[in-house]
């Protein structure tokens, strides 16, 4: 993965409302009407955060009729995690700085 998929799934986080979304999300499925209704917003407003969320792969929409479901990804959750781990990884790191 490279700095510019890393920074648009980094991206997904940098918001207070989808961080609102997400945490709604920790207790498994949830529609969109009734992300609607906890989180106080429109339609449109939900629609612009879930494609952030989805094209970051964090978010997986699943379609059934006319309702639209959303979940946390394993996959995207796997992704950010090792991001993370990454990016804050210390190389080289001497302890002969702390003496």
């Amino acid at each position: 993965m490279n700095n510019f998929e890393n920074a648009r799934i980094l991206k997904a986080f940098g918001d207070e409302r989808r961080l609102d979304i997400l945490m709604e999300l920790q207790n498994g499925e949830m529609g969109a009407s009734e992300l609607i209704e906890k989180l106080d917003i429109g339609q449109s407003t939900l629609s612009h955060h879930m494609r952030i969320l989805c094209d970051s792969g964090i978010v997986q929409m699943k379609k059934s009729g006319k309702c639209v479901y959303y979940s946390i990804s394993e996959e995207g959750r796997n992704h950010i995690m090792n991001i993370i781990d990454a990016l804050t990884k210390i190389n080289g790191y001497s302890d002969r700085r702390r003496k």
